[in-house]
């Protein structure tokens, strides 16, 4: 009996580890491909950015109603079905002829990947009980989800070198079906008695808010951000926002309970978790743009470049861990942004010079990777920990909404920068410039599309003009990190409790 429970077990962390793997490499081997799909699908700027920002916003909509629709229907149940899912979006991304297409099934992707993600975490805390089995099962779990983040660049050009870019979806198809059937075998189902009712109307509020936030960054350049449609789409945002804001308030079972930000710690944490999202994973999506683009390296040379930036990620949460037990979050966390934005500005010294390349760019890449490294482990610790056990499954949600919801507007906002980057190079290189063609020429540049600005630019100074946007989204990226780093420092330290007075 208790081998066949052991069994069981090892399939269902099996099957758990399996979709963190697939989740995880879905965020961070895509980037790799998309100079690539700028030519084989003629995808403009916006619409590379709409490849990663259709799964993050996709994801981020389903992240609280998938935790109570697991509670309600069984969490095998939904596991399995968004597993099946994943494995046919993925499927349809690897034979998608056209950007739109491939858009639309990378949202539907990213609904499955976050089902997929906050089930999977359900199952781990349910299947393996007392503290020593939860603590293995999630040990193991979070190095494979990291293993899947950390080494997708490399797994992601490896693939595209070997066979083709489609493969680097469709190996999740096979990956899929395997984890299905581990599944179906190792995972027990369970359900909440208590479970709450969906917030349906928060959850579409909040949804509406950020993609018409992100649609507005990424589109205002050629709408016009002062123009009817475009701030018409931003008071869409904004009242999308409040509305979301009074629904929770006055909700029964809201998706967040406002009242965990008087905990400073929860709050200062949360910061943290949203400056990692707002300066580290954002520049990964650009970085191969950065690499293949400005200094000319094919696709496995810019997997192993960014291994450097993505490896100390799993080295250092243990130091972070043992930091923090030490010198509380309140100071390694802001600490860990703090060497994250030291990362970024040694990127941008590294960058900019004549004889820029891989080496110039590693110190400032593995301090950034190594600052990410160890503030993760502190963060995710300190918002569950910070509020009560009942609610510490909201409190995650939170967490994860707000990582991903940085991220999908970070993902555009430094798509912004960059492009106004190079466009202020080309400005200064070619004055006079008509602005209607100096903003395609500084997209076209600043999707790696040298071959495309060639009648009006020559190689060389393409490559100036990438490397100059990228400066700008550098400093962005260490000025903004440094900035959340002092607030989140600031937060902490007015949550701490003053001693006593001496009698």
């Amino acid at each position: 009996m208790t081998n066949s429970h052991s069994g069981t077990s090892a399939f269902a962390l099996a099957a758990v580890c399996l979709a963190s793997l697939m989740f995880g490499l879905e965020i961070s081997s895509v980037p790799v491909i998309l100079p690539i799909l700028e030519k084989v699908l003629h995808g403009s700027f916006n619409e590379l950015q709409w490849v990663m920002n259709a799964y993050t916003i996709a994801c981020t909509a389903v992240l609280m109603a998938a935790g109570t629709l697991a509670d309600r229907f069984g969490r095998k149940r939904l596991f399995v079905i968004s597993i099946a899912l994943f494995g046919i979006t993925s499927l349809i991304c690897g034979l998608a002829q056209s950007m739109g297409v491939l858009i639309v099934s990378r949202f539907l992707q990213g609904m499955s990947g976050g089902i997929m993600l906050i089930t999977q975490i359900a199952i781990l805390s349910e299947q393996f009980q007392g503290a020593r089995k939860r603590g293995r099962a999630f040990g193991i779990w979070g190095i494979v989800f990291g293993i899947g983040l950390g080494f997708g660049p490399i797994i992601g050009g490896l693939i595209v070198a070997a066979i083709d870019w489609k493969w680097v979806f469709l190996v999740h198809v096979a990956i899929a079906a395997l984890t299905l059937v581990l599944a179906l075998g190792g995972v027990k189902e369970s359900r909440d008695p208590d479970a709450k009712r969906l917030d349906i109307f928060g959850m579409i509020t909040f949804s509406l808010a950020v993609f018409c936030l992100v649609y507005f960054i990424t589109q205002g350049p050629s709408l016009g951000f002062t123009s009817t449609i475009a701030l018409s789409i931003l008071a869409v945002s904004a009242a999308s926002l409040i509305a979301f804001i009074i629904i929770e308030m006055t909700h029964t079972y809201p998706m967040f309970d406002f009242s965990v930000f008087r905990v400073r710690n929860f709050s200062g944490a949360l910061l943290g978790s949203m400056a990692m999202n707002f300066s580290f994973w954002p520049f990964m999506i650009y970085m191969p743009i950065y690499f293949q683009g400005g200094l000319g390296y094919g696709s496995v040379a810019t997997g192993l470049a960014l291994l450097a930036y993505t490896l100390p990620t799993l080295i250092f949460p243990p130091l972070g861990e043992k930091l923090s037990l030490h010198y509380q979050p309140g100071v390694v966390i802001p600490a860990g942004l703090f060497t994250i934005g030291l990362g970024f500005a040694l990127m941008w010294l590294g960058s900019g010079g004549a004889s820029a390349s891989w080496l110039t760019m590693l110190p400032g890449s593995l301090l950034a990777g190594i600052g990410l490294g160890i503030t993760n482990t502190p963060v995710t610790n300190t918002t569950t920990g910070s509020v009560q056990s009942s609610r510490a499954g909201m409190a995650s949600g939170i967490d994860m909404s707000a990582r991903m919801t940085s991220l999908a507007i970070n993902i555009a906002l430094m798509g912004f920068i960059l492009v106004s980057g190079v466009a202020s190079y080309i400005e200064r290189i070619k004055p006079g410039i008509d602005v209607a063609k100096l903003h395609s020429t500084a997209e076209g540049v600043a999707s790696g599309n040298i071959a495309g600005v060639e009648a009006l630019l020559s190689a060389p100074v393409v490559r100036e003009a990438l490397i100059h946007g990228f400066g700008w989204v550098m400093l962005y990226g260490a000025v903004g990190v440094w900035i959340l780093a002092a607030i989140s420092f600031v937060v902490f330290r007015k949550g701490r409790v003053a001693a006593p007075s001496p009698a």
